[in-house]
């Protein structure tokens, strides 16, 4: 935690992030024209943001955008704010709450460490037997490019032919698109019907898994892309993924899910 400390102590990375927060996915010569500073300087500072976890770069062609991540703020949250009162905790919690409920983006993206290896966690992504735990969804697919995938969460399915596997190359990256929005899936998470026509209306999204070892670690990025800005999708992810991959790790490294709501 003391590199995610040091990140937030310095005004500029503050403002980096703010930066960030009001529209995320930004390269770096977008964040420089908010600074009155060098590049390089502002290279370094992201540079510090990186190691600490609460900026992930990603690849689009030739341009590496930078996107907030929240698993080093909810760590905190979750590990150390109830143990002091609101008042000293506030400005963390506001960072919490800022970096969930105000993507500002088409793009979710999220990156987290988790004790295991790239094989276990691949089969953690797609054996039923592990998504079932973590997720309560599995799938029925044979996990190679154009294959078609059938949902199936609180025993209803989702079938649609434009649910299919993008990219599949284990143990390093998995992608697919995104499950569509069924009458019967949108009962049996307890959504509305108008909830459910706005949902309708919007394209629709993927998401990718990225898995690099790192010493006895596998850092995973999850980023899930394709969202109308501000769509009800995103929203729902938002606050969807940073729950359902802390119960993925705690799995991983238990063996015991945290309680899925």
């Amino acid at each position: 935690m003391d590199a995610v400390f040091k990140a937030l102590a310095d005004p500029t990375r503050r403002r980096l992030l703010d930066s960030l927060n009001t529209r995320n996915g930004q390269t770096l010569r977008e964040l420089c024209a908010g600074l009155d500073m060098t590049r390089q300087s502002v290279s370094k500072h992201l540079a510090l943001l990186e190691d600490a976890e609460l900026v992930t770069p990603v690849r689009r062609g030739r341009e590496k955008l930078h996107y907030l991540n929240s698993a080093p703020i909810n760590a905190i949250a979750e590990r150390w704010i109830r143990q002091y009162d609101r008042a000293r905790a506030q400005t963390l919690t506001d960072l919490k709450t800022a970096l969930e409920e105000n993507p500002m983006s088409d793009t979710f993206v999220y990156t987290t460490y988790i004790e295991t290896t790239p094989e276990r966690l691949w089969q953690a992504l797609t054996d039923p037997a592990f998504t079932r735990r973590y997720w309560g969804v599995t799938f029925e697919t044979d996990w190679t490019p154009g294959s078609t995938m059938i949902w199936e969460e609180n025993g209803r399915k989702i079938v649609d032919p434009e649910q299919v596997v993008l990219e599949s190359d284990p143990p390093r990256r998995l992608s697919y698109t995104w499950h569509t929005p069924t009458a019967e899936w949108a009962e049996g998470a307890g959504l509305g019907g108008d909830v459910l026509a706005k949902l309708r209306d919007e394209r629709r999204t993927r998401v990718t898994f990225e898995i690099e070892p790192r010493g006895d670690k596998v850092k995973l990025t999850v980023v899930h892309d394709g969202f109308e800005p501000d769509g009800v999708m995103l929203g729902m992810v938002s606050e969807g993924w940073p729950e359902l991959l802390s119960g993925l790790k705690t799995l991983l490294e238990t063996g015991e899910p945290l309680p899925w709501t």
